[in-house]
């Protein structure tokens, strides 16, 4: 039961290959940045760690710009490996930041995505991935990837419900504005 409780004191987010020339390819391209745009902001009003990777950039460009605007800090973890968990410096990072739930977005569903999600889960991480922040080009990679991290053991989840396990309660500033935000 403890994998499924999300809280702003025990997750991270972690947003995976949001670039540019991924981006492009992406039918779900607006819907994805829209959704972490409101995951990234929420998590800055509640102090929740952010970390953003970005694969081969130098082929892929960087993290897009209305995502990397709103990050706190954009300091991208580059990496070649499919797998976060296997680039230099990653496990550490996530490591350092004594966090259990890992909030998990980003492109692609079957390829990266998925990897990490199970990365993660190997190092006794609860993943949870937001399903409507994540995507393939093709719908059927998408699905392939997001049944393979359920059947895995990660929590597939939606950009509200995360929003609101974070916020705990209504009638706060945070609750507030999040609920002006996704309006």
């Amino acid at each position: 039961m403890n994998k499924f409780i999300l809280t702003k004191d025990n997750a991270v987010l972690l947003i995976v290959d949001i670039q540019e020339k991924l981006a492009a390819a992406m039918g779900e391209k607006q819907k994805v940045t829209v959704n972490c745009l409101h995951l990234i902001e929420t998590a800055k009003m509640l102090y929740v760690p952010i970390v953003v990777t970005e694969q081969y950039p130098q082929g892929l460009g960087p993290t897009i710009y209305d995502v990397k605007e709103a990050l706190p800090v954009y300091q991208p973890l580059e990496k070649t490996d499919f797998d976060c968990c296997r680039g230099e410096g990653f496990l550490r990072k996530i490591a350092s930041l004594k966090r259990t739930h890992i909030i998990l977005a980003g492109m692609e569903a079957h390829v990266c995505v998925l990897q990490t999600c199970l990365g993660l889960m190997r190092e006794n991480y609860s993943v949870h991935v937001v399903g409507d922040a994540v995507c393939s080009r093709k719908k059927d990679d998408y699905l392939t990837g997001r049944e393979l991290m359920r059947d895995a053991g990660a929590v597939i989840t939606g950009t509200e419900t995360v929003l609101f396990q974070l916020l705990e309660r209504a009638g706060t500033l945070e609750f507030k504005e999040i609920v002006r935000r996704i309006k």
